[in-house]
């Protein structure tokens, strides 16, 4: 029997019709990511589900006696503790609990009986456990609501939704204000959650670990794929193919019986084929041509080259006037580096990005950054500093005040930003437009340095994977701070760890760090403490016996991507017509000299990168 059915769903909202008969079956225990891009109509369904909003046409029917569950849009407050607010999200305990005191003896069997099958007993641990997760130890679990802000709220939120373990979960981009560590233990979760959830996310990493379909949303329709984000892709791209080789051969056809009728219509011998060629053109299939979504493109200015390090730390303290948040900073930073910042929100992750833009000041030791250093710098808060009734083109405008109107246009351009999108007032953008503003204002001086705090939070999937595209041919340095796991993958080759009051270079990947997350959160019993700690210690001593493998093939995969980089632009160059001239042979040789060197280098770093690939999984054998 199904959870929930949507059928014949029709909504309109503003005059636009964001659902058109659209269906959608949700089985128990089925997890199923929905996705679409910006505007589509994924947040409208869920609040269709939720019984928040009315649709205008079809049905929406929930199994009866299915408890259903869902983050908040407003924040809790008041002076309550965290664990009593989570509590709190689980209805019938309460209802229970507070029957007790007023119940008929014959009831109250009943009553400790259904206690006893909801596991009432354990519900303050469960609590904890989950608020535990999300990033609040004990001592911010006891703590009044009110005293933390609206993204922290909002992780109680979550964790009220969660602790609730209902029939069917909705969650609208829950990653959004969570830290990379929550993050991770937010996907363990809905992995090991026996319910149904409708998970609305950008975060393709969380699609393809945590739900076993994809609802995809387009044009008001709604189609199911099995699989996560990856296996949708693949199918989607499979599909369009076929369509449009469908439409091609049914184009032939119509166009060859078309020419035929042309020739001989008029002629009274081929008259009655003629007309029977008109009929068979009518009967064909109409031409459904595979429907191309526009592709978004983003594109950095790019940087003027410096001689490294750009920037270096030594003994470095920072913080805000009182005790400092970090200390002890010794890091250096080359144009070719690509950071990922990883630590629990409230580390200093953000105060590190600012000491590094030059926003804070270092309270002692030394900081050097290259005289002719700029930095971009994205941090979401920054969207409160925009101005509501003013256009991205008077943003831009004030930011480059020099620059020709053309050139304001074109920086807006490179982040997708069209001459519609440029004129709109602020107030009426969306996440995502004022994300892509912000970019387009960080960058608006070609910087050596990009600094990005959390830049995909109103991203949409392709909005993110242009954002991958654009770092990956940005030739500069990046320093990344993001709750994104798939984002790190794809750009970060080194990862800083912001913890303990101080930051250090992660030795391993970000599988790695999910094991040390897991270690950490494993409870150990006192009895056996001493073998645990043992046991730590040889986990500890093997990733560092690895350690230099992974730096080795790291610095080689690196010298591969600056190798093949050179060898591209050179053969670009010696692909010129112009430099084949009498007056420049000696340019010609010279640069085919310096190619075939390249090739040789490039030859002894992929040898050296395979050399330290194998050795490294021989190592984890």
């Amino acid at each position: 029997m199904s959870l929930l059915i949507a059928r014949g769903v029709t909504i309109r909202l503003g005059g636009r019709t964001l659902l058109d008969a659209a269906d959608l079956t949700i089985d128990p225990g089925r997890r199923v990511g929905l996705v679409g891009r910006n505007g589509a109509g994924k947040s409208t369904l869920l609040k269709a589900i939720a019984g928040e909003l009315a649709i205008d046409d079809g049905e929406i029917r929930l199994a009866a006696r299915a408890r259903l569950g869902q983050v908040r849009q407003e924040a809790p407050e008041g002076e309550r503790s965290l664990v009593e607010i989570v509590l709190e999200g689980d209805q019938e305990r309460l209802a229970l609990l507070a029957e007790i005191d007023t119940a008929a003896p014959e009831r109250l069997a009943e009553i400790h009986e259904r206690l006893l099958t909801i596991d009432a007993d354990s519900a303050p641990a469960r609590a904890a456990t989950i608020l535990a997760g999300l990033g609040f130890d004990v001592t911010a679990q006891a703590r009044p609501i009110n005293s933390f802000s609206g993204g922290w709220r909002m992780r109680v939120a979550l964790a009220t939704a969660l602790f609730a373990a209902p029939d069917l979960l909705l969650l609208d981009e829950p990653t959004n204000h969570l830290d990379l560590e929550a993050t991770l233990w937010l996907e363990t979760w809905l992995q090991k959650f026996p319910g149904a959830a409708i998970v609305v996310s950008h975060d393709r990493g969380l699609l393809d670990r945590c739900v076993d379909s994809i609802a995809h949303l387009d044009r008001g329709k709604i189609s199911v794929t099995p699989g996560g984000y990856d296996e949708f892709v693949r199918i989607r791209t499979e599909r369009a193919a076929q369509q449009a080789a469908a439409a091609a051969r049914i184009t032939a056809q119509k166009a060859h019986m078309q020419a035929y009728v042309d020739r001989f219509r008029y002629k009274a011998s081929k008259a009655r084929q003629a007309q029977s060629r008109l009929k068979a053109i009518a009967k064909l299939p109409p031409v459904e041509a595979a429907l191309e979504d526009h592709v978004t493109r983003f594109n950095f200015p790019e940087p003027a080259q410096l001689a490294p390090p750009i920037l270096t730390m030594d003994k470095v303290a920072v913080g805000y006037g009182g005790p400092p948040v970090l200390r002890g900073i010794s890091l250096r930073v080359d144009m070719e580096d690509r950071i990922a910042m990883l630590g629990a929100n409230g580390n200093g992750k953000s105060t590190l990005a600012k000491l590094i833009a030059g926003r804070l000041a270092p309270e002692s030791g030394r900081m050097h950054r290259s005289g002719k250093l700029r930095v971009g710098y994205f941090a979401q808060h920054q969207s409160d500093e925009l101005v509501p009734n003013d256009t991205p083109i008077d943003h831009m405008a004030r930011a480059l005040p020099r620059a020709l109107p053309m050139q304001v246009r074109s920086q807006l351009a490179r982040f997708g930003l069209d001459a519609d999108r440029a004129t709109t007032p602020v107030k009426n953008c969306s996440g995502g437009e004022k994300a892509r503003l912000l970019l387009a204002l960080a960058t608006r001086d070609a910087p050596q340095l990009l600094i990005l705090d959390e830049p995909t939070n109103h991203l949409d999937i392709d909005a993110r994977e242009a954002l991958v595209r654009a770092l990956a041919d940005f030739e500069g340095a990046v320093l990344l701070i993001t709750h994104d796991p798939h984002l790190v993958d794809l750009i970060a080759d080194t990862l800083w760890l912001v913890a303990d009051g101080t930051v250090a270079p992660f030795d391993g990947d970000l599988d790695d760090y999910r094991a040390l997350l897991t270690e950490r959160a494993r409870p150990a019993p006192k009895a056996d403490a001493g073998n645990k700690r043992d046991e730590r210690r040889e986990r500890a001593d093997a990733r560092a016996a690895v350690a230099p493998l992974r730096k080795k093939a790291r610095d080689a995969e690196a010298r591969i991507a600056k190798l093949t980089a050179e060898r591209k632009r050179l053969e670009a160059r010696l692909a010129d017509p112009d430099l084949y001239t009498p007056s420049r042979k000696g340019e010609v040789a010279a640069a085919q000299s310096t190619l075939a060197a390249l090739k040789r280098q490039l030859a002894a770093a992929e040898t050296e990168w395979l050399a330290a690939e194998e050795a490294l999984e021989a190592a984890s054998a």
